[in-house]
């Protein structure tokens, strides 16, 4: 039986894109308390069901899929420039494709202005009115108003017209700036993005029996299977250990793991597999927020995704991407690297920052155990020591050395130098990913 945040969260999916809710109103529907309606519609919130904006509520959104994740609503404009909607509410779940500058003549501008697009402009009316009129939403700037007329136009087409106190390229910049980030965000494998679907997961339920999971692992040569309740929560797992010695005919619930490590779709892949490295397991429920089995990864997934993640091409670039640009392999010496330090790797004194340090030792220490040993490793634990503070523009070369290596383990010492001179020192345990 679902609870009631579960029907909640069915109740809002199934309401129209554009629809605006509140606390109150769910929980007149849904016969519940205001604070279990309020603590459901900030989880849809988190799964990007609805969006809140100030002086204008709650609205449903159309959940954007992955692949268009670079794509703003109108809602999320008024979020990131702290805009006031001053007409077209019904229209600010509806998602833009690219936003025009209005900095020329009038008809000139037309030209540029499709449906779909947001219109960044002063105040013009005239170009307000013509932007609606070709399907544009209109975002104005330096705090300025639109006339009545030109707010009607936007609420009877259904195309937000937004006023920001911010100038037009603060604006720009802040809007190029949500969307990169963004196109960073989808650049993360998530758990969601590689796990086996629902429809796919072979579970067993708590009252079957060791010969039920015998018969089972013969037929699909699995090692091990979620076990779950009849309204769908994860209640177990049992594996090939747990079952071993075990007679046929004793219930699952006696002999499962009860409460296993699990996951949720919005994990990182990287995060997860650490995990599983770490706890010694080789599958992994996934689960929703109210513990509702929706899939399940194994360690075999996160090594095809790690895999698979070095292939892609980068659209959006993290401060490590610009900081591991900087390292060069020196050929002739084994596991060596060289960078230059630039202002991005740097401090507030100028000299380069530990985050900096951090990332350039672990990439290093990545490279030699790779040559060494071909496979995915993760740092556990750093050390660093540092000697003098190595100033912007400084040349630094990095020398790891592998002094321990096990099937699960690698221990990697480093020496920093400038000028010919020990700068820093370093010790970085990782852990391996295997088969």
């Amino acid at each position: 039986m679902a609870t009631k945040h579960e029907l909640i969260l069915s109740y809002i999916e199934e309401l129209s894109v554009g629809e605006k809710i509140s606390v109150r109103q769910v929980a007149k529907a849904l016969s519940v308390s205001d604070g279990t309606a309020y603590r459901a519609i900030k989880e849809a919130e988190n799964q990007k069901l609805v969006n809140t904006i100030e002086r204008v509520g709650t609205i449903r959104i159309e959940k954007k899929k992955k692949e268009n994740i670079e794509r703003l609503t109108y809602a999320e404009v008024v979020n990131i420039v702290d805009g006031l909607v001053l007409g077209g509410r019904g229209g600010l779940h509806k998602t833009l494709t690219k936003f025009v500058i209005g900095a020329m003549q009038l008809e000139d501008m037309l030209r540029y202005i499709d449906a779909g697009n947001l219109l960044i402009v002063g105040n013009r009316l005239k170009a307000q009115e013509n932007a609606l009129l070709a399907g544009a939403a209109v975002l104005v700037t330096g705090g300025f108003d639109a006339s009545d007329e030109v707010k009607k136009l936007a609420d009877e087409l259904e195309l937000p017209i937004i006023s920001t106190s911010y100038d037009t390229f603060t604006v720009a910049t802040m809007l190029n700036r949500a969307i990169y980030d963004q196109l960073i965000e989808k650049e993360i494998l998530l758990v969601e993005d590689i796990l086996t679907p629902l429809e796919e997961t072979i579970s067993l339920a708590a009252h079957d029996t060791v010969e039920d999971f015998n018969l089972l692992n013969r037929t699909t040569t699995h090692s091990g299977y979620p076990v779950v309740e009849n309204n769908g929560k994860l209640v177990g797992i049992i594996t090939s250990r747990d079952a071993i010695g075990r007679l046929d005919e004793e219930v699952l619930e006696k002999v499962m793991t009860k409460r296993p490590i699990t996951v949720t779709g919005k994990t990182s892949v990287a995060s997860a597999g650490h995990r599983m490295i770490w706890e010694g397991i080789d599958l992994m429920p996934v689960v929703t927020n109210t513990g509702v089995l929706a899939g399940i990864i194994s360690r075999q997934d996160v090594l095809k995704a790690f895999q698979m993640a070095q292939r892609q091409p980068q659209h959006g670039e993290t401060i490590d991407d610009i900081v591991k640009k900087q390292m060069k392999t020196i050929e002739e010496q084994e596991y060596t690297v060289e960078f230059t330090v630039i202002p991005q790797m740097t401090n507030h004194f100028g000299s380069l920052s530990y985050g900096a340090m951090t990332t350039l030792l672990t990439e290093a220490g990545n490279q030699a155990i790779k040559r060494r040993k071909r496979g995915e490793s993760v740092p556990e634990n750093v050390s660093l020591n540092f000697i003098k503070q190595l100033q912007l523009g400084t040349q630094v070369i990095v020398k790891p050395r592998i002094l321990q290596m096990s099937r699960r383990f690698v221990k990697v010492d480093f020496d920093i130098m400038s000028d010919n001179e020990l700068a820093a020192t370093a010790m970085i345990m990782y852990q391996l990913f295997e088969r």
